[in-house]
């Protein structure tokens, strides 16, 4: 037996004929599996991202940072100092001013006023009073003083208001007046110096 052929079959001895070689069919080559690649997290809806617990963590590199100390404080600016002049008042505004605050004044002492004679009356000074003047003054047949006829609780409060009228137009008039003295005075010396800081 002897091999002939390209392919390798072996051939019939003593036949001049070669007998017919089968056709084989090539092994094919299968593909190999694709490996999924991984693909980032989508955000959830509404925007924001997923938490660290969703995304691996990266590996920190380098030293870690200090933070500066309390020691390095920075110098303590100086305080600025400005100087200003009032060289003029209003004297429409003086007069509104004072006169609210004549008001208010006036309605203090007319309560002040009746609060201490009903304390005063409370207490039983003026019978008190009366009692010691009865016994100081002879006794004749003229009407007996009585100090309630002088301050009683009518004339007191009566007079305690009329006091705050007048005291309401004195503090407005003359704090009016005092505006305009003091614009006169401030053109000829330049008004009031006044140094303002910021602490």
């Amino acid at each position: 037996m002897s091999m002939s052929g390209q392919g390798g079959m072996p051939s019939a001895a003593g036949s001049g004929t070669t007998a017919p070689q089968p056709w084989v069919s090539a092994p094919t080559a299968t593909p190999a599996p694709v490996a999924p690649t991984p693909t980032a997290p989508r955000p959830a809806p509404g925007g924001t991202r997923p938490g660290p617990a969703a995304t691996a963590q990266r590996p920190r590199t380098g030293a870690p940072t200090k933070r500066p100390t309390g020691g390095g404080r920075g110098k303590r600016t100086t305080a600025r100092r400005v100087k200003l002049a009032v060289s003029r008042v209003d004297p429409w505004s003086v007069m509104k001013m004072s006169f609210l605050l004549a008001v208010a004044a006036g309605i203090v002492g007319v309560v002040v006023t009746v609060v201490l004679w009903l304390i005063l009356s409370g207490m039983g000074v003026f019978a008190d009073i009366d009692r010691l003047v009865s016994q100081i003054q002879p006794a004749t047949g003229g009407s007996q003083f009585k100090i309630m006829d002088y301050i009683g609780f009518g004339r007191v409060a009566s007079l305690a208001i009329v006091f705050g009228v007048i005291d309401i137009v004195l503090l407005t008039a003359v704090a009016t007046l005092s505006a305009f003295l003091y614009n006169i005075c401030s053109a000829l010396v330049g008004g009031l110096q006044l140094t303002l800081t910021d602490d």
